[in-house]
């Protein structure tokens, strides 16, 4: 039946007439979609204006207005009609006579029905004291009778909703969050509400409102096609149910699926996921814009008044190279390429996560027009960052999210995409397959001061069910995948074994634990032969239990916990064995010997820089800069580390791996000298001077620089962002590490001065730095401090155990 024959059955304006027309319409498989809804609306115009016409009777002063859904010609299969009668006030008898003829015939036939009668005065302050009435009236659309009076009437509420803005805006944004509270997030739940979940309809129609205020503007990519899926799906789950519905049931999806020719009710939900993903997003960048706009607003005429007129610059501070802050939000840096520089995504997201702070639209979006693979395998900078954005805690959610929309997260990582907005049809699971995975890093985040390899659990974590886009055991999936990802980030081998072997047996202990008799040696054994080695199962004990406190509070407990701990050491004690006595010290380079040599006849400190770079990505490319080499030779004496560490924080110098060690001179030469190899990163992207760097050294060593003053005056002029809250350091003695000496095991949040922290607090404490190691994985560093007594010797248990807790709480304080 062609959309002529339908109009014309509807000429009748009885109800029987339209009836037979909507059916018809309804049930045309050529159509569906827009065009159905904007027919179904049409149809409905022409039904309701014969209607209209029939009752008026020449009546003037009144007219019939579509509002809400229906004022934006969006009618579902068994929407509500939204009307209002709108009248001059001259002859209310009459109107309210043309009122039954209206809606009688609409209740005969079983439609819902949403009607009000009012003057245009009564809209408006209804509409006033009404915030939801207001934004019906912003669809406002003529049906029937006198045109002037419903275009007086949107020209009035538009205008009345510019003006209220400020005041509406902030009232509607709440709305909106007590809606996501009650609801949940449309693009994570089994059965969602289509329409009132946050990212669903009532979400898409609250941005249509912020646009029409002038106010601020969505996003507009992606933003109609996400709205349109949302209505067809209920426009499908209308028609397989018969009802007047928003839930999307778990026994209606398959349906609804098959309504909608999709391959089922899986890859229905991703549909669903993908729009609702969309929406929130835009819904954040929105109302994020709108938070701006109102404080530039507010505080723009005490500036004028301060200032006398003008309008002031931004303030901008960097956060990272190309990287800085403005107006609340992370943007790029004026010098910054996107297209020059392929690590710039990961170094942005890193550092607004670490600043607890949003990417702005504008800087993803220019990041995502110029972006470019990663060579294979990533330089050591970007493997850092990706490391540093994983281990920021919850903000690493929002930043993520905002790679996601533009592409970036899939460039990256192509293997995302399996899993991207993969539900889960399990009760105990809160999230889709990639939220998951970003939760569980999020939580790992909290236990990198349980592991000596922080990097290697948040990229576990991050992979750990990457697998489940692949047929099979996304276990055994997982592992392969994870060995390539590894790789390709830039891990070594034993790394990549590392974390293939996480990902393959995440759930290992869990099951073990909660399945299999404990008492009996060779569950332990099967245990430990899986796992090889102690690092590993520390890694994988703190996985477990991000995986579990990730997918609900269903997947963990203190009866768990107290399982997996039972389990966890009797494997330890399983795998334990005689620990090496610290790293063994290659021999040194004639380089080193150069150096030391030359310190010891000039009894001051010798020092040489090097750049470090990698391979280029291609052929014709340049060489990709991994940092400086420092070395630097010093006459041993006492407080060589934190002066060192105090002068390259001053410089602005971040360190990313550093070793200290006694270096034994050859036959000959008298003296004892001490070496520290480090590689350092400028923050900013100056390069270091090396003069200045052993003219400070010098001053350090014979007193006359004051390092912690200096550090202090720059703290106080420059102030840090306090941005995530990072778990507490944590200072451990290491038992039965070294024959020679006492171990002390730092693991903290890298922040500027921190060695300098630790080094000052070793020398009040005083103990002599036998050797030392060194790294930041991200923004976490994990240190190793081989120190003695002052002959030599190792600390007694006490001892070290209380110089263990004042590091700790000079760190805390």
């Amino acid at each position: 039946m062609t959309s002529t024959n339908v109009t014309e059955e509807a000429e009748d304006p009885g109800p029987g007439g339209y009836a037979a027309a909507r059916l018809r319409l309804l049930t045309e498989e050529a159509r569906s979609g827009p065009p159905r809804r904007t027919a179904l609306a049409d149809l409905t115009d022409d039904w309701l204006g014969g209607l209209f016409a029939a009752g008026a009777e020449g009546a003037r002063g009144v007219s019939l207005v579509a509002v809400g859904g229906y004022g934006r010609a969006e009618l579902s299969p068994r929407s509500d009609l939204d009307l209002l009668l709108l009248h001059d006030g001259t002859d209310p008898e009459a109107v309210a006579a043309l009122a039954d003829r209206l809606w009688y015939p609409v209740w005969d036939l079983g439609l819902a029905l949403d009607h009000s009668v009012r003057t245009p005065a009564e809209a408006r302050r209804t509409a006033g004291e009404d915030l939801k009435v207001q934004l019906g009236l912003l669809d406002a659309r003529h049906i029937a009778g006198d045109l002037g009076l419903t275009t007086a009437l949107r020209t009035a509420v538009l205008a009345d909703w510019r003006n209220q803005a400020p005041k509406r805006l902030p009232a509607l944004r709440e709305l909106c969050e007590e809606r996501a509270e009650r609801q949940g997030e449309l693009q994570y739940l089994l059965e969602p509400d289509l329409k009132e979940a946050r990212g669903g309809l009532r979400d898409a129609t609250a941005l249509r409102a912020v646009a029409a205020s002038w106010l601020a503007d969505a996003p507009r990519e992606g933003l109609a096609d996400a709205r349109r899926r949302l209505l067809d799906v209920r426009d499908a789950l209308h028609l397989t149910t018969g009802r007047a519905t928003d839930r999307l049931a778990l026994q209606e999806q398959d349906q609804v699926a098959a309504e909608l020719g999709v391959l089922d009710a899986d890859a229905l939900l991703r549909q669903v996921y993908e729009a609702a993903r969309v929406i929130a997003y835009a819904g954040d960048v929105t109302w994020r814009e709108v938070g701006r706009v109102l404080r530039s607003r507010a505080v723009r005429p005490r500036l004028r008044a301060i200032l006398g007129g003008g309008k002031p610059a931004p303030e901008r501070s960097p956060l990272a190279e190309g990287v800085v802050e403005q107006d609340g939000e992370v943007v790029l840096a004026r010098a910054a390429r996107p297209e020059r520089d392929p690590v710039l995504p990961l170094r942005a997201a890193a550092a607004a996560a670490q600043a607890g702070l949003p990417l702005s639209l504008h800087a993803v979006r220019r990041m995502a027009a110029g972006a470019r693979p990663l060579p294979a395998p990533w330089p050591a900078e970007a493997r850092e960052q990706l490391v540093t954005l994983l281990g920021s805690g919850r903000p690493t959610v929002e930043v993520w999210e905002a790679l996601e929309a533009e592409g970036l997260v899939s460039l990256l990582l192509p293997d995302w995409d399996r899993v991207r907005c993969r539900p889960q049809r399990n009760a105990v699971h809160l999230w889709t397959v990639d939220r998951h995975l970003i939760e569980t890093a999020v939580r790992a985040s909290a236990f990198t001061r349980r592991v000596s390899r922080p990097d290697l659990l948040l990229v576990a974590a991050l992979l750990h069910d990457i697998g489940k886009g692949w047929p099979g055991d996304h276990s055994v999936a997982g592992e392969v995948i994870a060995r390539d990802v590894a790789a390709r980030i830039g891990f070594d081998q034993h790394d990549v074994t590392v974390i293939a072997t996480l990902v393959r047996h995440h759930l290992l202990l869990v099951e073990t634990a909660t399945r299999r008799d404990l008492e009996d040696p060779a569950t332990v054994r099967a245990v430990a032969d899986a796992v090889g080695a102690q690092g590993t199962l520390e890694l994988l004990h703190a996985l477990t239990e991000a995986d579990a406190l990730a997918t609900g509070p269903a997947a963990w407990s203190s009866w768990r916990a107290s399982l997996v701990a039972d389990l966890v050491g009797r494997v330890s004690a399983v795998l334990s064995g005689d620990a090496p006595d610290g790293p063994e010290e290659a021999a040194p380079t004639a380089e080193q010997e150069r150096l030391a040599i030359e310190a010891v006849a000039t009894g001051a400190p010798v020092l040489s820089l090097r750049a470090q770079t990698e391979p280029p990505a291609e052929p014709s490319g340049d060489p990709e800069p991994l940092g400086v080499e420092l070395r630097i030779a010093v006459p041993d004496q006492a407080g060589v580390l934190p002066a060192v560490a105090g002068v390259l924080a001053m410089h602005r110098l971040t360190v990313r791996t550093a070793e200290l060690r006694a270096l034994d001179l050859p036959d000959g030469v008298d003296g004892s000298v001490l070496l520290l190899d480090w590689r350092v990163a400028a923050e900013y992207g100056s390069l270091p001077q090396a003069a200045r760097l052993r003219a400070d050294l010098v001053r350090a060593l014979d007193g006359t620089l004051d390092i912690a003053a200096r550090l202090a005056e720059r703290d106080a002029a420059y102030p840090r962002r306090r941005g995530v809250i990072a778990p507490p350091p944590r200072v451990t003695v290491a038992p039965a590490a070294s024959r020679h000496a006492t171990v002390i095991e730092v693991r903290a949040q890298d922040a500027p001065g921190l060695l300098f922290r630790i080094g000052r607090a070793l020398e009040d404490a005083a103990v002599r730095v036998r050797s030392a190691y060194v790294s930041t994985l991200g923004a976490n560093a994990v240190d190793a401090f081989y120190v003695t007594q002052e002959r030599g010797v190792p600390l007694p248990g006490d001892e070290a155990v209380a110089v263990a807790r004042k590091l700790e709480e000079a760190l805390r304080a």
